[in-house]
């Protein structure tokens, strides 16, 4: 995510951390080339400009105390405008305290809004609503289809009629349905089109103007740049939505559809798309993309995700294991498949402070979990339990079993080895014996 745009703004940031102090002319000369960055990064030019102007304002004449360098001054005022350049805050779904909560989703064809819905959907499931997807797409070849598919991976009912040519009379009848069922939250996949045409305006406003939506949501494909800034200020004209849902994040090295968006529409952005899993959607915090761009890690969202996969029972069966210095395959096994389910393995390590501009070039890819997945897989309960009698002919055995070298083995009972010594380390010695244990890097 933004990998492109964070790595040159720490080369631009990094010609003024070696200054004595915040002047004129090495402010502007960094500034010039943030700015040249930000153009480059398909960032709207008058949002470039004004973002420029702000922080140049900010910067000079700006006192660096002496436990500060002019880089941190700088890095800290750009964090801010950002920050306030995506909209400060978080920004909630309005919702019918009293009633069915309508959500309203449109967008450009091609955006990633039915499987959106699907997300949506789920997340609101998990917050305790009963929610109803419902097929308005009535163009799209398959359209219903794929929302019927996604409806029953996370087990969300889909409101749909064969053969009807009328999305208005869905969403109606969408509506009345939901009330008879208890259903308290609707979303609506409404269709999109390859362009803005006037057909699509006036079938999405009768949308709205027929079942009131409580939510009116634009979905964009955040890779399309500039154009998807040009898409959201047509469809606010047109109909005034509420928020924005930025989708494929994950795959958007630039970052100028994030950083223009907010300011030229002036509606907020309120979720992410950052997977194609079902579960990889998030909501907006300005604060936190802010500190992603910037290459300083997102540590709050990191810890969020673990704690959706991990329960507190099994947190403390773990911690008794590790006090007591039983840890063994099976723990490790368990943790394996709850990192599987938090999101690739790259884009997490990029949440960590420090670890993100480290692992940037490297090519860290999730099938090296599964490789380590399937040796463990491949291990009888008896040798999970005690990795000690894995001598030369079982490990051949797991290698074979696995599809793996027996190097690779080697290589994880290793890596194994090392980390059961370091939590025991940790465990008789103390903190400040931990501490002065190198890191392990695991392949």
């Amino acid at each position: 995510m933004f990998e492109i745009l964070n790595d040159k703004l720490e080369k631009a940031i990094k010609k003024i951390t070696g200054q004595g102090r915040i002047s004129e002319q090495n402010i502007s000369d960094t500034l010039r080339e943030i700015r040249r960055i930000l153009l480059d990064a398909d960032v709207n030019y008058k949002v470039a400009k004004d973002f420029i102007d702000n922080v140049k304002t900010k910067a000079i004449g700006r006192e660096v105390l002496n436990s500060v360098t002019p880089g941190q001054l700088i890095t800290k005022i750009i964090n801010d405008e950002l920050i306030s350049l995506m909209g400060s805050k978080v920004h909630e779904l309005s919702v019918n305290a009293s009633g069915i909560t309508k959500i309203m989703l449109v967008g450009l064809q091609g955006c990633g809004k039915t499987t959106f819905a699907a997300k949506l959907a789920n997340y609101l499931n998990k917050n305790n609503r009963k929610v109803l997807l419902v097929a308005a797409d009535i163009y799209r070849p398959a359209a219903i289809e794929q929302l019927r598919l996604l409806g029953k991976q996370v087990n969300i009912d889909v409101f749909s009629i064969n053969g009807s040519n009328n999305p208005v009379s869905i969403s109606e009848r969408a509506l009345e349905f939901a009330e008879e069922n208890n259903f308290n939250m609707i979303v609506i996949d409404t269709a999109g089109r390859l362009h803005i045409d006037e057909d699509l305006m006036t079938e999405i406003r009768n949308i709205k103007k027929s079942v009131n939506p409580n939510e009116i949501l634009f979905v964009v494909d955040s890779m399309i740049g500039q154009d998807a800034v040009n898409s959201a200020k047509a469809f606010n004209d047109a109909i005034e939505f509420d928020g924005v849902v930025l989708t494929k994040l994950d795959g958007d090295a630039k970052g100028g559809c994030a950083l223009s968006i907010k300011a030229v529409v002036d509606k907020p952005i309120k979720f992410i798309s950052t997977g194609e899993k079902l579960d990889m959607i998030e909501i907006f915090h300005p604060d936190r993309l802010a500190s992603r761009i910037l290459g300083k890690g997102d540590v709050v969202t990191f810890v969020e995700k673990a704690q959706e996969q991990f329960d507190d029972r099994e947190a403390e069966h773990l911690e008794k294991r590790l006090l007591s210095n039983q840890f063994d395959f099976n723990d490790f096994l368990k943790q394996i498949k709850m990192i599987k389910k938090m999101g690739s393995l790259k884009s997490l390590l990029g949440m960590i402070p420090g670890v993100g501009s480290a692992v940037k070039n490297m090519n860290v890819e999730d099938n090296q979990l599964v490789k380590v997945e399937s040796i463990v897989q491949s291990m009888t309960k008896k040798e999970r339990n005690n990795p000690k009698i894995l001598n030369g002919s079982r490990r051949l055995r797991i290698a074979r079993g696995s599809g793996n070298t027996i190097q690779d083995v080697n290589r994880l009972l290793k890596q194994f080895t090392e980390m059961q010594k370091m939590m025991k380390s940790f465990n008789t010695k103390g903190m400040n014996k931990f501490k002065n244990i190198k890191s392990i890097k695991y392949s």
